[in-house]
């Protein structure tokens, strides 16, 4: 399948309008290449968790809309397609040109030229791979399925994961964070639970690491594929790691699935407000004395969840930080003669 890319120079203020009047004109999906910084959270709903380096930003935007074209060189483009309709290159480039005519009487949109060009099938997932290399976390090596383990490494840990379109690859803060807190408390007796495991990243380093059992939650029920592949490459038995799909936080089904009092620890990479209403659910499922890991968690939020963890019982142990993000790790109280154990200090490191 071949399609024709038409790219627009403009400036990254005009972006959003021009965009919202080729959609107008039935130009669909824009790619969006400029140099604005990600925010934190932006970085967070990214579907990986590397990310190139990029310069500074100069104001500049480049917009490109593939359009799909046929054997005899016409164009599907938006209502038309849906009808069995073409157009030319010609009619698009004149649908453009409208467009950034229409946004230039009210605002500054820089060049507003446009260049066209062919291209075969666009393949979105592998083009990660020229950003998406072996990388270490601590004596954990994380690799994928493009690259070689070296001799030197094949002693080592290894997890096989590649980045898909759903969820991550183990590089971001927020899971580091997550894994050093999994690795300091699991035992060979562990039972875990992964609350918004989607890779099942967290569940299968806890299983590397000596846990016993896990079991996984997600909303997304592309997490079963996910999960599935990244059990198989990585040696997974199927009964050694479960998952459910749906919303721990409000159905019941999933909490009776789940089940009270039967974990050693609970991980839930998950964003802060996300947390505080999920904390007081998680409670019951663990075991007296189980250990709560939580990160996701931006900087200048952790009080919120510190705040949830002991008004739901806990007590808080530490709050980790890495980057511009922060990790709350709290224990259930054990009760000792109808007596709540001794509050221990929260540690900042």
């Amino acid at each position: 399948m071949k399609w024709m890319k038409f790219r627009i120079k403009t400036v990254v203020e005009a972006e959003d309008i021009i965009i919202s009047e080729l959609y107008d004109r039935g130009l669909e999906g824009a790619q969006i290449e400029d140099k604005v910084p990600l925010s934190p959270l932006e970085k967070e709903q990214m579907f990986v968790d590397i990310l190139p380096e990029t310069e500074a930003d100069d104001g500049v935007a480049y917009l490109s809309f593939f359009v799909e074209e046929g054997e005899d060189g016409s164009l599907s483009l938006g209502e038309e397609a849906a009808e069995g309709g073409s157009t030319s290159r010609e009619g698009v480039l004149a649908k453009i040109e409208e467009a950034l005519a229409e946004v230039r009487l009210f605002m500054e949109i820089g060049e507003g030229t446009v260049t066209v060009s062919e291209t075969e099938d666009i393949d979105w997932i592998n083009n990660w791979k020229q950003y998406f290399h072996q990388f270490y976390i601590d004596d954990l090596l994380v690799i994928p399925s493009w690259e070689e383990v070296k001799a030197e490494d094949r002693d080592k840990k290894i997890l096989h994961i590649d980045p898909g379109t759903a969820f991550g690859t183990g590089m971001h803060e927020t899971t580091r964070l997550c894994i050093g807190q999994i690795k300091k408390y699991v035992t060979p007796e562990t039972e875990l639970l992964d609350v918004g495991t989607g890779s099942g990243i967290l569940s299968i380093i806890a299983l590397m690491y000596g846990a016993k059992h896990a079991v996984g939650t997600d909303l997304d029920p592309c997490a079963v594929e996910a999960v599935a592949q990244n059990k198989e490459a990585n040696d997974i038995l199927s009964g050694d790691f479960e998952l459910l799909i749906g919303n721990i936080i409000t159905e019941k089904e999933v909490q009776d699935k789940v089940g009270n009092g039967c974990y050693d620890i609970v991980v839930a990479n998950i964003l802060a407000d996300v947390l505080v209403p999920l904390t007081p659910v998680i409670v019951p499922c663990l075991k007296p004395g189980g250990i709560y890991i939580t990160s996701g968690i931006i900087e200048g939020k952790e009080g919120l969840v510190t705040r949830a963890c002991e008004a739901a019982g806990l007590t808080v142990l530490e709050v980790n930080a890495l980057g511009e993000w922060r990790s709350v790790t709290a224990r259930k109280v054990v009760r000792v003669g109808g007596h709540h154990e001794k509050q221990e200090a929260a540690e900042v490191s």
